[in-house]
């Protein structure tokens, strides 16, 4: 037995860094001389986590990008595998990305090693029997979602809600004023936040779509004042040559690199591309209307293999049903052929016509903001850090 745990953690993209770099400070106070080994992004290495592979090597999304890069990440899965079983790590967490992770769990786990998933694949939208193989690659299962464990217990598999940290991460009562003059936007102004996504293929797809749905919206409302957040440079870059075409007057869409979360907590609406800023524009009790298109390559095979089981996408619609909200819509939804910029601008502009509505849905949205804050203290990677040490703990004891 060590005399310090060595723990081994698998992020995929940068909210698994988030994830994993509070996990990894939550365990390294109970653990002040663990040691922290596998694949990690900026975040996680600021904690003292030593990755061995580049975190980017698993940040890809759609069917498409996935089998172009196969052989290679068949080649970094088969490596990384044998270096976890070299050194044996008392636990291994790995962070969603479940198409990569959960086959390494698999392989360690029958190898006799402690195994965590952390982020529960989406077993609530559709294909619950998913939950039986994940218990077969992972002795415990994480939950951001408090619907996701009962569904692992019909099925045998121990699951636990730890919280979803960008609930710890917002007020429960959101800062507009704050917000705006962070940002340096007048607070007598109907403001609009656009976000169009985080990834350069994202905004390929979406972007001229959304800033021309936000100029229309421009066009039909007096004085609105338009801020775009840009996630990094990459998407500074493209987002200030699409508007480049655009007017140059007051009215014309404010880019800013980072400050995703200022820009929603500034607006009256958000107008976005779906994924996990729909549930960061939700904490922040803004109304929101969710457009997204996938390659179209990617759309196809999805179809084919009937894959497309639920009929909302955006997360609060999907919690809104999962926590007896009822069955309407809070957030409109438009997605592949009906994300046009016509269909987002009407959608945005009704939002901005009907105050009673907002109100309905900002209500809603702080409901649901209490569920995903769980009800003990320590935040969700404290939770989460509980849950591995329990884990540990008890490895160290046989």
């Amino acid at each position: 037995m060590r005399s310090s745990p060595l723990i081994a953690l698998i992020a995929g993209e940068d909210s698994g860094d988030q994830l994993g770099a509070e996990l990894v400070a939550a365990l390294r106070r109970r653990y002040p001389d663990a040691r922290f080994v596998g694949i990690g992004g900026a975040r996680m290495q600021r904690e003292a986590f030593e990755s061995w592979y580049d975190i980017r090597e698993l940040s890809l999304m759609g069917f498409a990008e996935v089998i172009g890069h196969l052989p290679r990440l068949l080649r970094l899965r088969k490596a990384l595998l044998q270096r976890l079983l070299d050194v044996r790590p008392d636990v291994v967490v790995g962070i969603d990305a479940p198409d990569f992770n959960l086959g390494v769990e698999r392989r360690l786990k029958e190898a006799g090693v402690r195994t965590v998933h952390y982020v529960s694949p989406s077993v609530w939208a559709w294909r619950e029997k998913r939950a039986e193989k994940i218990g077969a690659s992972a002795d415990r299962v994480l939950c951001l979602f408090p619907m996701e464990p009962p569904i692992y217990a019909r099925h045998g598999v121990d699951a636990r809600f730890v919280g979803h940290p960008l609930a710890d991460r917002f007020a429960l009562v959101s800062d507009r004023v704050g917000a705006r003059d962070l940002l340096q936007l007048p607070q007598d102004a109907p403001v609009l936040a656009v976000l169009p996504g985080s990834r350069p293929s994202e905004i390929e797809r979406l972007g001229t779509i959304f800033i021309e749905a936000a100029r229309r919206v421009g066009a039909a409302l007096p004085g609105l004042r338009i801020v775009i957040p840009a996630a990094n440079a990459q998407v500074h870059a493209r987002l200030k040559a699409l508007l480049a075409t655009g007017p140059r007057d007051e009215g014309a869409p404010l880019l800013i690199e980072g400050h995703a979360h200022e820009a929603m907590l500034a607006a009256d609406v958000v107008l976005l591309a779906s994924g996990t800023a729909t549930l960061e524009a939700m904490l922040a009790k803004r109304p929101m209307v969710v457009g997204y298109r996938v390659s179209p390559w990617s759309y196809r095979i999805a179809r084919a293999l009937r894959m497309l089981k639920t009929d909302v996408y955006a997360l609060p619609n999907i919690l809104a049903r999962a926590c007896g909200l009822g069955q309407e819509k809070l957030v409109p939804e438009l997605m592949q052929e009906d994300c046009t910029a016509a269909n987002l601008a009407q959608a945005t502009l009704a939002l901005f016509a009907d105050s009673e509505r907002r109100g309905r849905v900002v209500a809603a949205f702080e409901q649901l903001h209490r569920v995903l804050r769980g009800s003990e203290e320590g935040g969700a990677g404290g939770r989460a850090a509980a849950a591995v040490a329990e884990l540990l703990e008890g490895r160290h004891a046989s």
